[in-house]
């Protein structure tokens, strides 16, 4: 039985102008990995409404969990749930939830719950919040859509607070060959190797050592003794 799968939808203008590195597509991706879900896509947009609505509807129907990140924050532009309501059509405003958790977090802190902060209090309607134990402001949950921060530290939380409710399938394997040749040396015999070995994923990665181009050779898949048959076959194809 094939793993679920997952994309990922990275907001926000600051990623697409080079500002902000996003580190949270590679945090995801192994942990997805070890959970046995399979991401296949990630896309970024722009802090956009109708591109935010258009992205969350393709993803929703074409995997069966989507993961995003960024925009749920107090500032004028933080407008992911807005958008995530609007994609389902269902309505949202201030939940009593949500805003008990805020609340009692700012009159600890001795700060005010003012309107701004109310704004990440904002849930659609049928939602399931996403526990925050960082900053406490709720990510949440609506059909197969999770919606959380784009602070790293916050965006670890909230996938630690998601993942146990989730079932996946079986972990991706890797096995990695190390050869100092360039790829278009081992391409030919890679490629039949491949042909024969259609049931596990085999790619090549070029580096460069102390001036000399190599390739990693990686084998993907879900069976570890077929994986590590796959290796010695490798090795006996380039004679290592």
């Amino acid at each position: 039985m094939p793993n679920p799968t997952a994309a990922m939808l990275v907001i926000g203008d600051e990623i697409l102008s080079g500002r902000t590195r996003d580190a949270n597509m590679h945090f995801l991706a192994g942990q997805l990995t070890q959970a046995g879900i399979d991401l296949r896509e990630v896309r970024v947009v722009s802090d956009d409404r109708d591109a935010i609505i258009k992205a969350v509807r393709s993803l929703s129907d074409g995997y069966d969990h989507v993961f995003t990140s960024g925009g749920i924050g107090p500032t004028h532009d933080d407008i992911t749930a807005d958008c995530i309501a609007a994609a389902f059509d269902t309505p949202i405003d201030i939940r009593d939830d949500a805003r008990a958790l805020l609340q009692a977090h700012y009159d600890a802190s001795g700060k005010e719950l003012n309107d701004a902060r109310l704004r990440m209090a904002r849930i659609p309607d049928g939602a399931a919040l996403i526990d925050n134990p960082v900053s406490v402001a709720p990510g949440f949950t609506l059909h197969n859509v999770y919606v959380m921060a784009g602070v790293p530290s916050v965006f670890q939380a909230m996938v630690a607070s998601v993942l146990p409710s989730l079932v996946g399938g079986a972990p991706l394997q890797s096995r990695t060959l190390p050869l100092m040749k360039g790829e278009g040396d081992v391409a030919a015999p890679l490629a039949a190797f491949a042909k024969e070995h259609s049931d596990i994923s085999v790619g090549s990665y070029p580096f460069q050592k102390e001036g000399v181009y190599g390739t990693n050779l990686v084998l993907r898949g879900q069976d570890a003794d077929r994986l590590d048959a796959a290796l010695e076959g490798l090795k006996k194809v380039f004679d290592v």
